[in-house]
């Protein structure tokens, strides 16, 4: 039960953000009693805590099997970014964001975590796209890493972008093709455009 409401919660939180979300709303979707989720948290703050976690853990699972697919270190990018645009599709903002305005303790947390565990998966596609004759060979790789990781981060900064359905995806495709077409071969660009051709932003 209790991971079946973590599941759940980390979906609603997701379509819906952190801050309208009431313990009530999820108790109501899972079709059990408030009381029941208070067995397991004591407090919203807890659960959103948790939830994120485990979201975040089964997320890094689900890129760490795309990469072992065999795909390209292009094609390998844009079927990680498949699975953002499925849980951004409807969203009018961004979790990240609400995640550091209401939850700061919880965001720095998730934070650390991306970093040392989405830095290792940067650096792996650069250093495959690199063997494959895809990615130039004179790349910094550590700096590739920073500034890839860095761009993906900032299209959640509402200071920066105004959101709207779709917007999530339209940000992370353009991030993408932007670092992509940076570090690319003339083999790689090609590849690149087909993968545009494959992901047309609507």
């Amino acid at each position: 039960m209790k991971e079946i409401i973590l599941k759940k919660a980390g979906e609603i939180f997701l379509k819906y953000g952190f801050k309208s979300i009431t313990m009530d709303d999820i108790a109501n979707d899972l079709g059990i009693s408030k009381k029941t989720i208070y067995k397991f948290y004591k407090n919203k703050v807890e659960l959103v805590d948790e939830a994120v976690c485990y979201f975040h853990e089964d997320l890094h699972k689900t890129i760490t099997n795309i990469c072992g697919v065999g795909y390209n270190a292009i094609q390998e990018n844009f079927e990680i970014k498949k699975i953002f645009k499925e849980m951004f599709k409807n969203s009018d903002d961004s979790p990240m964001y609400q995640l550091e305005k209401y939850y700061p303790k919880t965001y720095k947390k998730i934070i650390a975590n991306e970093l040392s565990v989405f830095k290792e998966c940067i650096t792996n596609n650069l250093e495959k796209g690199i063997k494959e004759g895809l990615y130039r060979e004179d790349l910094n790789l550590e700096l590739m890493t920073k500034f890839y990781f860095s761009l993906m981060m900032s299209v959640h900064d509402s200071s920066l972008y105004t959101y709207n359905k779709n917007t999530m995806n339209k940000l992370e495709i353009c991030v993408l093709e932007y670092h992509t077409r940076a570090i690319s071969t003339a083999k790689g660009l090609q590849i690149l455009e087909e993968q545009l051709e494959k992901n047309v932003i609507n």
